[in-house]
């Protein structure tokens, strides 16, 4: 069984049951057993992504209708940050539906949502959630990203990266920042030669991504880090160019040979 098989029958029941003991406390009047059985009863003949669509359109119909005041009631249920660059996804998973109800219902609320996935991604993560939010408010999105950029926390900085991925997996593909790579790159270059190796790699992943739909501007960039003497340098290199060097690109290859 696929890993995103079993993943998927997380998204059901016993799911429904422990947010309910997380909400309880902070909301007595949530309706625990009617939120349950419509979990339940909805989940079942679908796929991840709708499972997870299900739980976060019940949790909407069973908080207060005030969105921030919701909002306000699921960040009491984040749990501790984590300290680690691991774990995110396997401890975090429950927060998917938290995340998701930022995403879907949160876009006409824009500082507290911003706010929401900044603690939600030092838990889990919102490069999902972020997205349309680079659609429907693009400058403001765009500043907000630039002062994550430079955060204590390496979460926080790696979803400058991540979720202004083209490609990023498991979400649907968007389109790079105004419709020029330059605007991906700047951000990308202000974490080149982050101290964490979970935010550099997230941005060689990036890279490898833009060398898929932009390659000569990625080169050219790229080309202009060999100035750069910093000791990640190598790798970061190579790993945002493993698509092309596998396919045997020539002026990949080349870069390569100048390291």
């Amino acid at each position: 069984m696929s890993t995103t098989v079993q993943l998927k029958h997380y998204f059901a029941g016993e799911l429904a049951v422990r947010l309910c003991r997380l909400i309880s406390p902070y909301y007595p009047d949530f309706p625990a057993e009617v939120f349950v059985e419509s979990v339940i009863k909805r989940v079942e003949p679908l796929e991840l992504k709708e499972r997870v669509a299900v739980i976060t359109d019940q949790l909407r119909q069973a908080l207060p209708s005030d969105y921030s005041v919701a909002l306000n009631i699921l960040l009491h249920i984040l749990g501790p940050e984590n300290e680690t660059e691991e774990g995110m996804f396997n401890n975090g998973y429950f927060l998917m539906p938290v995340a998701y109800f930022v995403e879907k219902y949160g876009l006409e609320n824009f500082e507290i949502s911003m706010h929401a996935m900044y603690e939600i991604t030092k838990r889990y993560t919102s490069e999902y959630a972020i997205r349309p939010y680079l659609e429907v408010h693009l400058e403001d999105t765009i500043d907000q990203l630039r002062q994550w950029s430079r955060d204590a926390n390496p979460h926080v900085r790696r979803l400058v990266s991540e979720g202004t991925r083209p490609r990023l997996p498991w979400a649907k593909r968007i389109h790079v920042i105004k419709g020029d790579p330059a605007n991906n790159l700047a951000l990308l270059e202000r974490l080149w030669d982050d101290p964490s190796f979970y935010v550099r790699k997230s941005v060689a992943n990036h890279l490898n991504d833009l060398t898929k739909d932009y390659k000569e501007i990625t080169l050219n960039w790229l080309n202009n880090r060999l100035e750069y003497e910093g000791k990640h340098r190598t790798w970061m290199i190579r790993h945002s160019l493993r698509s092309l060097t596998k396919s045997g690109d020539h002026a990949a290859i080349a870069l390569l040979e100048k390291l």
